[in-house]
């Protein structure tokens, strides 16, 4: 079997964000942590999805932004795109839970590539709602790859998970 080509891709939002029941402020997103311990434990390659039009720095202002484009089903235009997907086997996709599912730049992002034939392997940042509907609308919307159970990673407790991490990518035979 040949050697399978894979990569780390995420959303992740720096800056103040809801953190164990208070706002704090993040140099760096719980996703993007962890997008980066998926990468050295698998050595995939790193791309995070960025949109055109940043959310606004208040957390509150920020999530009835990703609120109003849930609610119109936007897609934000995003800043870059991965120049050879083609080459990619498995993609590691992570991103917050928004409003119960994706920020609607993953949607975004989903909507622009053939991922036929690819393995997507999903995992969320959280507060306490897990990996929502996020799951179902990856399969909806890439219905010819394959979808592998993801991992819900409540977001106060991104530095601490590098174990869970590795028995979740052994338990789905990824490493």
């Amino acid at each position: 079997m040949r050697q399978q080509k894979s990569l780390s891709v995420y959303y992740s939002r720096k800056g103040n964000n809801y953190v164990g029941g208070s706002i704090v402020n993040l140099p760096v997103g719980n996703t993007e942590v962890i997008a980066k311990k998926i990468q050295g434990l698998t050595g995939s390659d790193l791309f995070q999805i960025q949109t055109v039009k940043s959310y606004p720095e208040d957390y509150t202002e920020a999530t009835r932004v990703a609120q109003d484009e849930l609610s119109g089903n936007a897609r934000p235009e995003l800043t870059e795109m991965v120049a050879d997907m083609d080459s990619y086997d498995v993609i590691y996709l992570g991103y917050p839970n928004w409003w119960g599912t994706m920020p609607m730049a993953v949607f975004t992002f989903l909507d622009s590539y053939d991922l036929s034939g690819k393995t997507i392997v999903p995992y969320c940042t959280h507060e306490g709602s897990a990996l929502g509907s996020s799951e179902r609308d990856i399969k909806k919307l890439c219905p010819t790859a394959k979808v592998l159970s993801g991992l819900a990673i409540k977001g106060g407790t991104v530095g601490r998970v590098d174990k869970d991490l590795a028995n979740w990518l052994k338990k789905l035979d990824l490493l």
